[in-house]
Order: C-alpha cells, then structure tokens, then sequence
C-alpha cells in the first residue's frame, strides 16, 4: 500500500467560472482530465459567465 500525498502535491486546476483554484479530490479520480468546474453552482452559471450554452 502506497503512501497518502500531502495536500499540497494533489494536482490542481482553475475554474473558468469563478477563477479560483480547486483540488483533485477522490470522486474525480476516474475523470479528472473532464472536470472544468470547482462546484454545481459553478458548472450551473457557466452559461452567464460565457454567454453560450456547452
């Protein structure tokens, strides 16, 4: 069994949306290259960010 990464080595990316940076986390571990947004909330409010619809 491996060793846990720290907090600080988990990969991370920046939401279109509200530009903030959000983690890996567990739930997304099979389709983390996907995952464009930190939250529901953000992926909901895409449209008015950008304007069109994905």
């Amino acid at each position: 069994m491996g060793r846990a990464r720290s907090k600080s080595d988990l990969p991370t990316k920046i939401c279109p949306v509200c530009q903030r940076p959000f983690t890996w986390r567990k739930k997304w571990q099979d389709c983390w290259d996907e995952v464009k947004y930190c939250s529901e909330r953000c992926r909901r409010r895409r449209s008015e960010i950008t304007g069109t619809r994905d």
